[in-house]
C-alpha cells in the first residue's frame, strides 16, 4: 500500500489532476449555492490541498513542482484580460480621471492600512514590511517585499488571503453600501483583491471584470512606486 501511494504521488500528473478536479468540484458547489461567499472555490481548494499534503506528509516543494503548468498558465490568463479591457475601452476612456484619482487614494490606503494593521498586531519590522505590498498581484508583491526587507513567503501568503477575503466580502460590502455601478465594483475589487478578486468579478460581469483587471494592473505599478516612497516615512513615524 505504501509503495502504491509513493508511486501515485510520484506521478507528474497526479497533483495537477487532483488540483483541477478539486477546484472544479468546489466551483460547481459555489455555483449551485448561488455564489455564497463562504463557499469560495479558491479558499476551499487551498484548504483541501493543504489538508491532503499534511495527512500524507507530502512536502510543498514536491506539490509545487508537479503543478508547474498551472503556475505557468497564470501568465497567459493575465494577458487574456486584455480582451475585456479592449471591449470596455470607451468606458475606461470616459472615466479615466476618476480611475486615476481612485487608484492613487486606493493604493495609498491599501499600503497604509496594511502597515498600520501589522503594527497594531505587534509585528516586527520585517513582518510590517511584508504586509505593505499585500494588495498587489503576487509576482509584484513578492518582488517589492524582497527589495524593502520583508519576508517574501509571508507576503505571498498575505496576498492570497487578501484576495480570498476580498472575493468573499466585496459583494456583501457593495450591496450594504448601495454601490450598484459595475465599473466601480470591479475597479475597487481588482485594486484590493488583485487576481482572485478580478476572477470573482469576471464571473459576475465582463464589464466589472474588465475594470477589475485594469485596477489589478495599475495597482501593481502604483504599489511598486509608492511602497518604497511611503513605507520608510511610516516606519520613521512608528519607530
Amino acid at each position: 500500500m505504501t509503495n502504491a501511494l509513493h508511486n501515485l504521488f510520484s506521478s507528474p500528473i497526479f497533483f495537477l489532476t487532483l488540483t483541477m478536479l478539486v477546484y472544479a468540484g468546489f466551483e460547481k458547489l459555489f455555483t449551485k449555492a448561488n455564489f455564497n461567499p463562504l463557499l469560495n472555490p479558491v479558499m476551499l481548494t487551498i484548504a483541501f490541498i493543504v489538508g491532503f499534503l499534511m495527512i500524507f506528509k507530502i512536502d510543498y516543494q514536491t506539490y509545487f513542482e508537479n503543478v508547474g503548468l498551472l503556475n505557468f498558465l497564470l501568465g497567459p490568463a493575465t494577458v487574456a484580460l486584455a480582451i475585456p479591457l479592449y471591449r470596455s475601452y470607451e468606458e475606461i476612456k470616459k472615466t479615466s480621471h476618476v480611475i486615476v484619482i481612485t487608484l492613487i487614494f486606493g493604493s495609498l490606503f491599501a499600503i497604509i492600512s496594511a502597515v498600520g494593521f501589522a503594527y497594531v498586531l505587534g509585528g516586527s519590522k520585517e513582518v510590517i514590511l511584508s504586509f505593505a505590498p499585500r494588495s498587489a498581484t503576487s509576482p509584484i508583491a513578492i518582488g517589492i517585499s524582497q527589495e524593502i526587507g520583508g519576508i517574501p513567503s509571508l507576503t505571498a501568503a498575505l496576498v492570497i488571503i487578501t484576495g480570498i477575503f476580498c472575493a468573499m466580502s466585496s459583494t456583501i460590502i457593495f450591496n450594504t453600501l448601495g454601490i450598484k455601478d459595475k465599473r466601480a465594483r470591479g475597479f475597487a475589487t481588482g485594486l484590493v483583491g488583485h487576481g482572485i478578486g478580478t476572477a470573482h468579478k469576471m464571473r459576475q460581469s465582463e464589464q466589472a471584470g474588465a475594470f477589475a483587471g485594469l485596477a489589478m494592473a495599475l495597482n501593481g505599478v502604483a504599489t511598486a512606486i509608492l511602497v518604497p516612497l511611503v513605507v520608510p516615512l511610516i516606519m520613521k513615524l512608528i519607530h
